[in-house]
């Protein structure tokens, strides 16, 4: 979900969703209309964020793909996991996340992999959203094509989740990524948890991956000033939507080792209903039940300039690194 203390290795709207497709800010329709096509975003997460060289080779597979703009990637060593934004026509995206399971396929061993954030692939998820006015519709479409060429050219099981989905109990990403990679070969037994795509059992090192279709969401961490991970994990249970907290959250206890902290690790799936400002404010406000402080936040990849002004950018002290993390202005930075 998100990853802490950013690396950037090379890194090159007031979105509103409506039905089934996103209306965009200008910048975005600029960049729409000067490719005169559909225009998705994707956001893979990956299960590496330790070896540069991977990393970089990952980023590469991507930047290298005609006709899409890698926007940004990032990379937690403590997670092991890293995350990368790039935007582009159907087509061009669906080649790119091939190159990057090329990649993440050859160079990754889950078997050896160790991280704090749960996982079940290599490639561990993909959702594909829809920017300006494209359709989800399309976004479901790629996600289909995707999964069906990832099964069968790299013999990795995929899932399809959100929008995606072809059951209820496989639209949310926790559901399916429960038990993780070591308990696969034993979930994989049961009918119900077979994959859309692919094999009936894990890839030996790759795992499996989850592919979909979603709208916009923000990827936004809180770190605390304690490393009493059961603290984190009862923060994340009070604000998340599944135990009764704020509409459109999902939050995750999570421990930084190498930072001697934990971490609530949240995802907003609608930030026009729960902002960032709202999720901080939660978050403050029962770690403090606790006795504990908030350190500081942090976003993971990109968010609509609507999302975060400058004003609350200063009040969920939000670490400067991440302050220039709009999606406008890295879509303005790629046109040139």
């Amino acid at each position: 979900m998100n990853y802490a203390d950013r690396r950037v290795y090379n890194a090159r709207p007031g979105l509103r969703t409506w039905g089934g497709s996103c209306s965009l800010d200008p910048p975005f329709a600029e960049y729409r209309t000067a490719t005169a096509m559909a225009l998705i975003e994707c956001v893979p997460n990956i299960s590496e964020g330790r070896q540069p060289e991977v990393l970089d080779d990952l980023a590469a597979a991507v930047r290298t793909t005609q006709g899409v703009q890698l926007l940004d990637h990032s990379a937690d060593p403590a997670h092991n996991r890293s995350v990368l934004t790039f935007v582009g026509d159907p087509d061009a995206v669906h080649a790119a996340v091939l190159a990057l399971f090329e990649v993440a396929v050859r160079s990754i061993d889950l078997r050896t992999h160790r991280g704090e954030h749960p996982r079940i692939g290599a490639v561990d998820v993909v959702p594909f959203v829809p920017l300006h006015h494209t359709e989800m519709a399309a976004c479901i479409e790629l996600a289909q094509r995707t999964a069906v060429e990832v099964a069968s050219r790299l013999g990795v099981p995929v899932y399809l989740y959100e929008e995606a989905a072809t059951h209820p109990r496989r639209r949310n990403l926790e559901d399916i990524r429960r038990g993780q990679f070591e308990g696969l070969s034993e979930k994989m037994r049961h009918p119900e948890w077979r994959p859309d795509f692919g094999p009936a059992m894990p890839h030996p090192t790759a795992g499996a991956s989850v592919i979909g279709a979603r709208p916009f969401l923000i990827a936004y961490n809180v770190n605390l000033a304690t490393d009493r991970l059961e603290i984190a994990r009862a923060v994340a249970a009070a604000v998340r939507q599944s135990s009764g907290g704020l509409p459109f959250v999902k939050a995750l206890g999570l421990v930084l080792d190498d930072r001697g902290i934990v971490q609530v690790s949240m995802n907003l799936t609608d930030f026009a209903r729960t902002s960032i400002v709202q999720a901080f404010d939660a978050v403050a406000s029962e770690a403090a039940r606790h006795g504990v402080a908030v350190r500081e936040s942090e976003i993971i990849g990109l968010v609509p300039a609507a999302a975060l002004t400058q004003a609350a950018a200063e009040h969920v002290r939000l670490r400067p690194i991440d302050r220039g993390q709009i999606l406008e202005e890295k879509l303005r930075a790629a046109k040139g």
